[in-house]
């Protein structure tokens, strides 16, 4: 298949199009390089860089592309931000969103693989979460990309189109070449800072403390639980929900009514036990600050996947821990400065 990919570029993305390229399909990307990095892009993938929120540029890549599907993953995804700057969370995440639906309608393309997350959820009451637990979700980002979701079901109602909802929980690790991996301007997310503390802590100045946000939480520690899951195994779902979706149009084939799924190894870490992986892994100590709890964030977060299992026919090859640890080590220890030191 020929397949057009938003937000390639970026850290999930960019996985996902390395791992369509294994399986044969031929892969455009478009970035508008807000975020992501070029770099990440493997040889033989075409490049565009444009904006969603440009309609006429979008229209004519849709016309001349020839594309029988699309993976979605461009859109902002800084939770803190979400909430100060509500605004451009919906414009890129929602309004962009519809430029591309729009896009696609035009041209007959209907099928959408599209990156959605387990902030939709907000604090579940219910642990492992499945897909019918509640939605509310308690931040802008959550809220963001289940519109996108709403709308993905009228366009589905009113326009025939086919979709996959693919609810991550915690993305983390790096491809097992050591080649891309995971580099956010700022950065919010716990494994690469740990590798960032780790790094910096031979320097002249030392490393910032890592902050540890809450430690009386009713937990087995004390410390926030969440559920890791590689970055690698998110790619392989996505390649896997395109076959599903292929399948669901042949003739004779009857028809899921499954359209959303989660992510997620079914493991719960906490903050301490993610340290203390990262401290084994390395043979470096870590240096952490305890300070007050995050505003919003749920004690536990754990997913329970076993309909992408059943329907999608995927599996996790990264379930342990300090894999997915190590793999993230290899990344960062490689590229202390992330794509910078790829420039020319």
């Amino acid at each position: 298949m020929k397949i057009l990919v938003t937000g390639g570029a970026g850290y999930i993305g960019s996985h996902t199009v390395r791992a369509l390229k294994r399986a044969g399909h031929k892969v455009v990307v478009v970035d508008n390089l807000s975020k992501g990095h070029q770099q990440a892009i493997p040889d033989g993938v075409d490049f565009c860089k444009i904006d969603l929120g440009d309609i006429e540029g979008l229209r004519k890549i849709f016309l001349a592309g020839g594309f029988e599907a699309v993976v979605h993953f461009a859109g902002s995804i800084e939770v803190g931000l979400s909430m100060k700057d509500p605004a451009s969370f919906m414009r890129n995440n929602v309004m962009n969103g519809v430029n591309l639906l729009e896009a696609m309608r035009v041209v007959g393309v209907k099928k959408i693989i599209f990156s959605s997350t387990a902030a939709v959820y907000g604090s579940p009451k219910i642990v492992p979460i499945k897909e019918d637990s509640r939605l509310v979700p308690t931040n802008i980002y959550g809220l963001s990309k289940l519109m996108f979701e709403d709308l993905l079901r009228a366009y589905e109602r009113g326009y025939g189109f086919q979709y996959v909802a693919l609810r991550y929980f915690n993305a983390a690790g790096a491809d097992e070449s050591g080649e891309i991996g995971e580099d956010h301007d700022p950065e919010t997310h716990l494994i690469p800072l740990i590798m960032r503390n780790l790094l910096d802590m031979g320097k002249v100045n030392g490393a910032v403390p890592l902050k540890i946000f809450g430690t009386d939480y009713n937990t087995k520690d004390g410390t926030c639980v969440r559920d890791y899951i590689h970055v690698s195994d998110l790619a392989d779902a996505h390649v896997k929900a395109l076959g599903y979706l292929s399948r669901q149009s042949g003739a004779g084939v009857e028809k899921s009514d499954h359209s959303v799924f989660n992510l997620g190894n079914g493991n719960g870490f906490s903050v301490r036990e993610v340290i203390k992986a990262a401290e084994e892994v390395t043979g470096r100590k870590v240096l952490v600050q305890e300070t007050v709890r995050r505003e919003g964030d749920p004690p536990v977060l754990v997913a329970d996947s076993a309909l992408a299992k059943k329907v999608l026919g995927w599996k996790p090859r990264y379930a342990d821990l300090k894999t997915i640890v190590a793999s993230a080590w290899k990344w960062h220890s490689t590229h202390p400065r992330g794509y910078l030191a790829s420039l020319r």
